[in-house]
């Protein structure tokens, strides 16, 4: 009975000691020292029991802080995506005259085509005020279909981007009529009844529009 007490002193003595060393070398050994010391106070029978509490108590301190360590991480990802953010917007601040496909919004949409218009350029930025009374429209028109007749309260400048077509123009009564195609420009007065069609049977009819508004500054109908 006097050995297997000395041996079992012995192995919570070396226990101990494996412990402090360790959560010496990891943690500083003052946190983990503090519980091991008071497992030193307990009867030798309860030793063991009390040593692996402790291990247990520093396992979730070590999981606690992996999870913060794990969240301070995600939040500086999250600050550096707003950072990016920020920067993209200060770019495109200081380009605010350079506009994609996704600048246009669409406000008519069929099977045979579309037309897409710009925002007001006094709404893109205070850099543009001067052209405000100005707004950019793309009309797309699929091969051999027709636009019905149609007027708007604006002067109208138009390019032909791309394709070919016949376009008519109604003003004052007097029409008149042209053979259009790519590299052409021609002119809708405000309050002109315009109507066009797509002749060629493989290229969609793309025609861009400089719109001058004429009533309220940079809105149309």
């Amino acid at each position: 009975i006097v050995l297997l007490l000395a041996t079992l002193l012995c192995a919570a003595a070396a226990v101990v000691s494996s412990w402090e060393d360790d959560n010496h070398h990891h943690h500083g050994g003052h946190k983990s020292g503090r519980c091991v010391r008071r497992c030193e106070d307990r009867p030798w029978h309860q030793r063991p029991r009390c040593l692996e509490q402790c291990r247990e108590e520093e396992r979730e301190k070590r999981q606690e802080r992996s999870r913060h360590e794990a969240d301070d991480r995600s939040g500086k990802g999250s600050s550096e995506d707003e950072r990016e953010r920020e920067q993209e917007k200060e770019e495109k601040d200081r380009r605010p005259y350079v506009f994609d496909r996704r600048s246009f919004r669409r406000v008519v949409r069929s099977e045979q085509g579309s037309l897409r218009v710009l925002r007001p350029f006094d709404e893109v930025s205070r850099l543009l005020r001067g052209i405000r009374d100005y707004r950019v429209a793309v009309l797309e028109a699929n091969p051999r279909s027709f636009v019905v007749p149609s007027h708007t309260d604006a002067h109208c400048i138009c390019y032909v981007a791309e394709g070919e077509g016949v376009v008519t123009t109604i003003e004052n009564g007097e029409r008149r009529s042209y053979t259009i195609k790519q590299g052409h420009v021609f002119v809708a007065p405000a309050g002109a009844v315009t109507y066009l069609a797509n002749t060629d049977g493989r290229k969609k009819l793309v025609i861009t529009k400089i719109l001058h508004t004429i009533s309220v500054p940079g809105e149309f109908q």
